[in-house]
């Protein structure tokens, strides 16, 4: 009877709707590998909050042990790595239909120390380079605390732009990882995934 439940939930689940935004547009991006494969992973729905000079929150942080894998959470090209002021080593991937992802505060720390001398190899998976093309679920990154983010816990800031319109992303983030959670629920009952 659980088996069967699992089933159902995760069929219900699969063919939900996309979602609405405020404006009425349709956000058919759907995120398919959630962007932290740690276990241990935090993260709320803190759009809008208020940040230092008057600014407001633009993506959700999810928080991970520092040096924890970031993926790409949808196929696309690289479009951008850098290293910036305040959002530390920084990494945009290009997707479909003009939908971008941005993954903000990658580690800049060597293993066990807290001093910012990793440079790109601490922050970047090895042979990254922009114009590469990579698939949802491949590791891009790994979690820091880059940039502005040095006196917070390692995490991620992780933005969704649709063109030039930056979207909400938790939304999209929870029903990832509601998925996510679904998956590993099924596979740890031997139920076969395909």
């Amino acid at each position: 009877m659980r088996r069967i439940m699992f089933l159902v939930a995760l069929a219900m689940f699969l063919t939900q709707p996309t979602f609405t935004s405020a404006a009425g547009a349709t956000d058919d991006f759907t995120i398919e590998a959630f962007p932290h494969s740690d276990v241990n992973i935090e993260f709320a729905n803190d759009w809008g909050r208020p940040r230092s000079g008057g600014r407001t929150h633009k993506g959700t942080d999810i928080f991970s042990p520092k040096g924890s894998p970031v993926v790409a959470v949808a196929d696309g090209f690289v479009e951008y790595m850098a290293k910036w002021p305040t959002a530390g080593f920084a990494l945009i991937i290009r997707h479909a239909d003009d939908w971008s992802s941005h993954y903000y505060h990658l580690n800049n720390d060597k293993p066990g120390a807290d001093r910012g001398a990793g440079g790109w190899e601490a922050a970047f998976a090895p042979g990254l380079e922009e114009g590469d093309f990579v698939s949802a679920g491949q590791l891009v990154g790994f979690v820091g605390d880059s940039g502005n983010a040095e006196s917070a816990r390692a995490h991620t800031h992780f933005e969704l732009h649709d063109g030039s319109r930056v979207v909400n992303p938790f939304p999209f983030l929870e029903e990832a990882y509601q998925r996510m959670e679904l998956l590993a629920e099924l596979e740890s009952l031997g139920i076969p995934i395909e």
